[in-house]
C-alpha cells in the first residue's frame, strides 16, 4: 500500500478539487468530500498505470498560506 498527499479546495461554484502534488496532471472534482476523496483514489490509480514509472511520494510537511499585494 502506498500512500499519497491530497490536496483538497473548494472553487468558486462549491465544488471540491483535489489534486496529488507527487503526480503530475492528477486531479478531479466532487461535490462532497467524500465524493472527491472517492474520485482522486480512481484518478491516482489511472495516473499511475498511464505512467508505468515508480512514483515515491513526497513527506508531507505543511501547508502556508502566502499573501502578496496584487
Amino acid at each position: 500500500m502506498v500512500e499519497f498527499n491530497v490536496v483538497i479546495e473548494k472553487d468558486e461554484d462549491g465544488m471540491y478539487v483535489a489534486s496529488v502534488p507527487e503526480i503530475h496532471g492528477c486531479h478531479t472534482q466532487g461535490k462532497t468530500i467524500q465524493e472527491v476523496l472517492e474520485r482522486i483514489k480512481e484518478a491516482i490509480e489511472v495516473c499511475l498505470e498511464a505512467d508505468g514509472e515508480e512514483i515515491t511520494p513526497m513527506k508531507f510537511v505543511g501547508i502556508q498560506r502566502v499573501e502578496i499585494a496584487r
